[in-house]
């Protein structure tokens, strides 16, 4: 119930070192802070292609700084790998402005989610197809893009 920044940066770096080729994180929530702050740190930055990052959790909020103590400060540092950043209005974890900032500092390409909460199961979101497109136009990013020229 207190996890411990070190230790899932560590884990993190372990899961990356065993796979085979380039990998793409997708993170919700903590996971967010996780990537940005493994990313500080790592020397292993190639391993990852690009990461999805929905509704990141803010460790610096009065009401989270107990429980997340060893997440703070937050890691405000640019991402060496392409990124975006999905967030809500109405994150009852993460004001709009914060999550902002967060994209920006992060050089997230930042995707503006509405109302939709923690964009969690509470949300409402189903299998939340939207989330889905946007992984495979990370996944297949020339694909997007020929998709996008082609005439209507």
């Amino acid at each position: 119930m207190q996890p411990l920044r070190g230790d899932w940066i560590s884990r993190l770096e372990d899961v990356l070192l065993g796979q085979n080729g380039p990998s793409l994180l997708v993170a919700h929530s903590l996971g967010c802070l996780l990537v940005a702050a493994w990313a500080s740190v790592s020397r292993n930055t190639h391993l990852v292609c690009g990461a999805l990052l929905v509704a990141p959790g803010d460790a610096e909020r009065p009401e989270l700084r107990a429980l997340l103590h060893s997440w703070s400060p937050v890691v405000m540092q640019r991402l060496p790998f392409a990124s975006v950043l999905v967030g809500s209005h109405n994150d009852p974890f993460c004001s709009l402005e914060r999550a902002q900032s967060m994209a920006s500092a992060w050089g997230a390409h930042w995707h503006d989610l509405g109302h939709a909460g923690h964009i969690n199961a509470d949300s409402g979101l189903g299998e939340w197809s939207h989330g889905h497109a946007l992984l495979q136009t990370m996944i297949h990013p020339n694909l997007h893009e020929d998709t996008q020229r082609r005439p209507q």
